[in-house]
């Protein structure tokens, strides 16, 4: 494993003879489909270009006690110098596993809009992953939510407000680092205004370099100050910058070399987002080396690709690998632990959002029957880990009432499943309703419900947008989560056992501001 300095040729196959590793860079942060080190594997990583590896959830964690002995076995083949990857994000996407603190996301945090709540559970996450083995965080998402019904954003953005969102990213970026996890600034040039996932097509961002700088690269330049040590540039269109509606972000030397290493003066490690995702399209991976990219990262069904482009990392990821070599592993104990609970509690209670009551129907008296319906919960995009979450409205409301009937519908109510809710709703007093990005047909059951005169509490479990679709609604809370903390914390406040301190870190389009909260009048 030995990087020899300057511009060097890379070749990134199976078969590069052995001899040639004095010639290659680490430019490759490779997957693999596995929970323990085979020889497979280990011939993997011994690539002379390979820096380190990227874990999922689905293809590499079981356990934490698991993960923590595949890192330690991915080390010992890797020389001891491997750079181990995860996306823990908080909120929809916990790639480290059940084990790890189920932290409401990026939106909860902008909800409470304290800075040093955000660096408390970026350090809380470091602790873990570094605790599990894994050095390198591909957080905090700096993108501002501009776009409402983004496809694939969610509540993985702070809010719409760049400057907010730049006050939280650079907090999220202290938190993590001083644990010893190497923050990644993602997904640049900021992915707020796309219509499309580019998990699957190419997003174009016509936005000019006004509005770019403005908006989108706020909280890059503010994470940047505060220490990040990467940044990930995403596969987005940027024609403003690079003349091509067609060419990706990620493969333009415009926007590696002049954005962001010229106009935000970044000089750390510059890494692309999945070059297996449709939008870097049919491009030869080397292309973002040619750019301006220091390391690559690969799918699983990449590892064998060839890469013969160049790179000039100038020493970036030793740099970066001797950083993470000051701090030591904390103990496994420390993943899921006490501490970190009650403060994921903390910002569970914090977050949650009085958004309006139109009818006085908060609190909830301990009278009556109470209906309980929400969405099994589904992987909305590749960068989504709901679907490891079980339903658990209904649990955390019957430790706040005892008579509670529940019904999990599909993420998209059938006729059959929305005829049996309200068949349910004429035969109980309150009717609580949670919706996960509402769709037509989420939509459809809300308003049916709403037709039999039911008193009504809607529960927004993801984004606040959900209450454009059935604006009649009287009674509507935000809880930007589906994890526990955040539903026994809303189940609290619905029964006057605790307040809405949250506020919307987003707009409701045509309803309510920035800022708002229904309890400030």
């Amino acid at each position: 494993r030995q990087r020899a300095p300057g511009r060097l040729g890379q070749r990134l196959s199976h078969s590069m003879p052995a001899a040639a590793a004095e010639e290659v860079a680490l430019v490759a942060l490779v997957a693999f489909h596995g929970f323990s080190v085979t020889d497979e594997v280990a011939r993997l990583i011994r690539q002379p270009q390979v820096a380190g590896v990227t874990l999922f959830r689905g293809l590499n964690i079981e356990s934490a006690a698991q993960t923590r002995r595949l890192t330690d076995e991915l080390q010992r083949a890797g020389g001891g110098r491997l750079l181990i990857a995860i996306d823990q994000e908080g909120g929809q996407l916990l790639g480290a596993g059940a084990e790890t603190t189920a932290f409401a996301g990026n939106l909860a945090l902008g909800a409470v809009g304290d800075a040093d709540l955000t660096r408390r559970v970026g350090n809380a996450i470091g602790l873990e992953l570094r605790a599990l083995g894994i050095n390198l965080n591909y957080a905090p998402v700096a993108d501002v939510a501009s776009r409402p019904y983004n496809p694939s954003l969610g509540i993985r953005s702070f809010g719409e407000e760049p400057g907010e969102v730049a006050r939280m990213t650079a907090a999220m970026v202290s938190g993590l680092q001083q644990a010893g996890v190497a923050a990644t600034l993602k997904h640049f040039p900021g992915k707020g205004e796309a219509t499309v996932d580019p998990h699957y097509e190419l997003p174009v961002l016509d936005l000019d370099l006004e509005r770019l700088e403005r908006v989108e690269f706020a909280p890059f330049r503010a994470g940047i100050e505060a220490g990040a040590r990467l940044v990930m540039v995403g596969h987005y269109g940027l024609p403003a910058v690079t003349g091509d509606r067609a060419l990706p972000a990620s493969a333009s030397p415009g926007v590696l070399q002049g954005l962001i290493r010229g106009s935000l003066g970044f000089g750390g490690v510059i890494v692309t987002d999945a070059l297996d995702m449709g939008a870097f399209g049919g491009l030869a991976p080397e292309t973002p080396l040619r750019a301006g990219a220091d390391l690559l990262l690969l799918g699983p069904a990449q590892a064998g690709a060839s890469v013969t482009g160049m790179a000039d990392q100038s020493g970036r990821v030793d740099d970066l690998l001797k950083w993470l070599d000051q701090f030591p592993q904390p103990k496994l104990t420390v993943v899921g632990c006490s501490a970190h609970r009650l403060l994921a509690d903390e910002l569970a209670a914090r977050s949650i959002t009085h958004v309006r009551d139109l009818n006085g129907l908060l609190p909830l008296d301990s009278g009556g029957r109470v209906l309980v319906v929400m969405p099994r919960p589904i992987d909305l995009t590749p960068a989504d880990s709901s679907s490891y979450v079980e339903p658990g409205l209904a649990a955390a409301i019957r430790d706040q009432h005892p008579a509670v009937t529940e019904i999990v519908v599909a993420a998209h109510p059938t006729p059959g499943e929305i005829e049996s809710v309200v068949e349910q709703a004429d035969r109980h007093d309150v009717l609580i309703f949670g919706t996960i990005d509402a769709n037509r047909e989420q939509a459809d059951l809300m308003q049916s419900c709403l037709v039999t005169g039911k008193p009504t509490v809607g529960l927004a479990l993801r984004t606040p947008y959900d209450l454009a679709l059935f604006p009649e609604l009287p009674t509507y809370v935000c809880t930007y989560g589906i994890h526990p903390p955040s539903l026994q914390a809303v189940a609290a406040a619905l029964f006057g056992k605790a307040t809405f301190p949250g506020h919307l870190p987003v707009s409701i389009p045509g309803l309510y501001p920035v800022g708002h909260s229904g309890l400030a009048g």
